[in-house]
């Protein structure tokens, strides 16, 4: 547990007809969260089909094709093993108390060769696999932030560029990347998709009749 995440690598012929390596984006899984308006112990709780919260948000990042580093907080042994069981390489962020954006920041630093990141919130299990892969998609496209939007409300997850690896791991606080989202207006691409589940996450446990 804790080891840095080490991007997997794509394979393509460059003009000399010779393979180069290009950087793939990786997943980002926010877990380090106490989960205090839930009770505590949120993303180990199971929904109706006995998969807990947390593993439904890994399988559906992995399900798009993404290799997932997700980041946790010191001594949440449970969630890490939960995590790694699900097949994420899991890292543990020494000041995750401080906030989303210092677990954002430190989970890019352990995946800063990257070709890119797709940050999603281990508390939204209802995200459709293929709504991440249009994300990713438009990402590789040449998209430098790309969001998904459902019925004009932007959701998650959000897709960020190698070009915004300073940014990223300059984050603090609890706001998470939301400040960079809000200065570079002009260069986040909308993805439009049928997919409430981008708007629902678990922060009460009143939330999980929405989603059972």
């Amino acid at each position: 547990m804790g080891k840095p995440s080490k991007p997997l690598k794509a394979t393509s012929l460059g003009t000399d007809n010779k393979p180069s390596r290009k950087a793939l984006p990786v997943g980002l899984l926010l877990a380090a969260g106490a989960g205090s308006r839930f009770g505590g112990r949120k993303l180990e709780h199971p929904l109706a089909d006995g998969v807990a919260i947390a593993a439904h948000a890994a399988r559906h990042l992995q399900a798009a094709g993404l290799a997932v580093t997700a980041v946790v907080r010191p001594g949440d042994g449970p969630v890490a093993q939960l995590l790694e069981a699900e097949g994420c390489r899991v890292t543990v962020c020494p000041d995750a108390a401080q906030g989303m954006g210092v677990s954002l920041a430190h989970a890019v630093r352990m995946t800063s060769d990257a070709g890119g990141w797709v940050v999603a919130l281990a508390d939204m299990p209802r995200i459709r696999p293929e709504t991440i892969r249009r994300v990713v998609q438009t990402l590789g496209a040449g998209a430098q932030i790309v969001a998904p939007s459902y019925q004009g409300d932007r959701g998650h997850p959000v897709a960020f560029a190698p070009s915004f690896l300073g940014e990223l791991q300059a984050l603090i606080g609890d706001s998470g990347a939301r400040a960079i989202v809000q200065r570079n207006q002009a260069l986040v691409r909308w993805v439009e998709v049928d997919d409430p589940g981008i708007l629902l996450d678990i922060d009460r446990r009143a939330d999980l009749s929405i989603l059972n």
